[in-house]
């Protein structure tokens, strides 16, 4: 990784936070004070998971409306196909609308609990693409959508990959938001490749601050995210010192984003895990400075 420290700070960084609901009165505690944290970073937009099947669906709900009564943020709520069928999703879209929320991250969704291949749900959506087209019929949402630089894991190839980010484009959507990644280059090769396809929606860069690197290598083996032997290095060592993790977190997590910045990429976006203290740091890097809160 190359050395940009000496670089001035940047002035025009945008930046969006993602959560997940909370399930229990602890993780909900946490959550808000995440919230209140980063809230004076006046990110473009926040946005709510929505779990599993819609497991999480009455949570997701729940904290994308407090969002938009008692904070001055924007919130975006996910919601995926998985289990639900056509009349189901777009009653909930609906009330979305009729909450003031008007910016929807539209996914697939992971397989329901318990089964390992994704079955479209018979009278539901079948995938992002059609789910994209539906919600337009319903309002005029802004809408969001899940890239992959190394590719879906279930993609039959590269090409394929990006065809179907192209049919979610035409279909509606105006932001492509990526999986996690490790090595930008990977990621810059995807965006060359993206715009040489035509796409031209801006593409996101989705930011996961490592806080614990055994957890990440399981989640990336399932997602197909490839882990740098250089970042294993970084944290060989520290598995009973969460306080130098940390360090080591930012410091990877900001550089990425410096990097990024170098080949015109700026605009970020962070999946929190729900807490404040290395996101606040690294966009405090990036030079996006805290205003006081609504």
């Amino acid at each position: 990784m190359s050395l940009t420290v000496a670089t001035p700070l940047p002035t025009d960084v945008g930046v969006s936070f993602e959560f997940f609901p909370p399930n229990s009165e602890k993780a909900e505690t946490d959550l808000w004070t995440a919230i209140k944290r980063l809230e004076p970073l006046n990110p473009e937009y926040v946005s709510v998971t929505y779990g599993a099947g819609g497991s999480t669906r009455r949570r997701t709900h729940t904290t994308v409306a407090r969002l938009n009564r008692e904070t001055g943020l924007r919130p975006a709520a996910h919601l995926t196909c998985v289990d639900a069928d056509r009349t189901e999703i777009d009653e909930i879209a609906r009330q979305y609308w009729q909450d003031g929320v008007r910016h929807i991250v539209a996914l697939r969704g992971d397989p329901s609990d318990g089964q390992s291949i994704y079955r479209p749900h018979p009278q539901g959506y079948a995938y992002a693409a059609d789910l994209i087209k539906g919600l337009k019929q319903v309002a005029d949402f802004e809408i969001s959508v899940a890239a992959y630089p190394e590719g879906h894991p279930q993609a039959a190839s590269l090409d394929a990959d990006l065809d179907n980010l192209k049919r979610k484009i035409d279909n509606g959507a105006t932001r492509a938001i990526t999986q996690f990644f490790f090595d930008t280059e990977i990621f810059l090769r995807f965006h060359e490749r993206a715009r040489s396809a035509g796409i031209t929606i801006p593409i996101v860069p989705g930011i996961l601050p490592v806080t614990n690197f055994r957890r990440v290598q399981d989640f990336s083996s399932l997602c197909g995210t490839s882990i740098p032997p250089w970042m294993g290095d970084l944290f060989d060592g520290l598995d009973n010192d969460p306080e130098t993790r940390k360090l080591v977190a930012a410091t990877v997590a900001a550089e990425q984003c410096r990097v990024l910045y170098t080949h015109g990429i700026h605009n970020f976006h962070f999946y929190t895990l729900n807490r404040a203290d290395l996101t606040y740091a690294i966009c405090h890097i990036l030079g996006v400075r805290g205003t006081a809160a609504p």
